[in-house]
């Protein structure tokens, strides 16, 4: 199929429309705003509902009430945005109940600024509301690769009845390039819906709860069940990328907009002479510490790179726990600070020294 010049926002919306979405929620927040721009225009094609809701806590709550009806539905914002969002997240992982959630990230904290940033990444992959829960949190890198993992979150919130964020940053969201509009297609046999409350005329009721007081519905059990459920999402989802890693003496660990820079950095480190390769998580929860770990096993430097002042390498280090001969470095910066290929490549250099 040809392919459309397309901005990251837009992609994102075509692609939540293209794999079913029927209701989206959501409020203006820079550097975003085009997800729900797009969402107003679009929405009607697929005969999908479009709300612009009067504040971020009402655009998370409506997604509970579409989430249990059994509609696909999604929310977007930017990190303020999402921060008011938390306590609905919370309540949506409690209900087990499947969305899709996009945060293209700007600089923080507080409202900061308007250029992309990686610094949510806490926020996204450690639970930024209360409770013990976990969202699936996927990390695309290019426009294709957003179009297709925001096709594939549906499903992947679907299967595992589990909120799935897309976690952008505002490069990502504003940046154009040629994208396939491929068709959907489910990647995996999806459960029938046997929980939605659609009406109970000719069935048993049932119950969507986060509230659990009584004995009989004891919140330690429905945790030890929530607790099962990650485990299996540790186990079944696994998705990263690797670069040249096979023979090099330095890898870098970065995602998103961070590792398509990194990667030049790289190519130019390469051509000098210095051996370096690449991890890219693509699932930054469950993170792909496997893939460390097994890397460390022939490769003893590691460099996290990142736009954060320092979580993405917290990671790397606790998959490379109790290797003592490891070590791992930190290069990156809050507030909306860009890497450069050049200034990757002194850090390569400084660190291969």
């Amino acid at each position: 199929m040809p392919k459309q010049l397309m901005k990251g926002n837009e992609v994102c919306g075509e692609a939540a429309l293209q794999a079913g979405l029927r209701f989206y929620a959501g409020y203006p927040i820079t550097p975003q705003n085009e997800i729900p721009e797009y969402m107003s225009k679009r929405s009607k094609d697929f005969n999908s509902v479009f709300i612009q809701a009067e504040a971020e806590l009402s655009a998370i709550n409506m997604l509970f009430g579409a989430s249990a009806a059994g509609f696909r539905c999604m929310t977007s914002s930017s990190s303020p945005g999402i921060s008011l969002k938390q306590e609905g997240i919370s309540y949506l992982c409690g209900g087990e109940l499947p969305c899709v959630i996009v945060n293209m990230v700007r600089g923080g904290p507080g409202l900061g600024n308007i250029r992309a940033a990686q610094s949510d990444y806490f926020q996204a992959t450690k639970g930024g509301g209360h409770g013990d829960y976990h969202m699936i949190v996927l990390a695309p890198s290019t426009l294709q690769e957003l179009y297709n993992l925001t096709m594939n979150a549906f499903d992947y919130a679907d299967y595992y009845r589990n909120p799935v964020m897309i976690l952008g940053d505002g490069i990502l969201g504003q940046m154009f390039e040629p994208v396939e509009i491929i068709p959907y297609k489910p990647i995996l046999t999806l459960p029938e819906k046997d929980w939605v409350l659609d009406g109970c005329k000719d069935r048993k009721p049932r119950i969507v709860r986060t509230l659990f007081l009584r004995p009989a519905n004891s919140l330690q059990e429905h945790n030890i069940n929530l607790t099962k459920k990650y485990e299996r999402i540790q186990k079944e989802l696994n998705l990263v990328d690797t670069f040249q890693i096979e023979d090099a003496d330095l890898i870098l660990v970065a995602y998103g907009t961070t590792a398509r820079i990194a990667k030049s950095s790289i190519e130019k480190a390469r051509k000098q002479g210095l051996k370096v390769g690449m991890i890219r998580p693509i699932t930054l929860w469950p993170f792909p510490s496997d893939t460390i770990r097994k890397a460390a096993e022939t490769t003893k430097r590691f460099l996290a790179v990142e736009m954060s002042s320092g979580q993405l390498v917290e990671d790397v280090k606790l998959s490379l726990f109790g290797k003592s001969d490891i070590e791992v470095q930190h290069f990156g910066l809050g507030g909306g600070w860009y890497p450069s290929p050049t200034n990757i490549y002194e850090k390569i250099e400084e660190v291969l020294k």
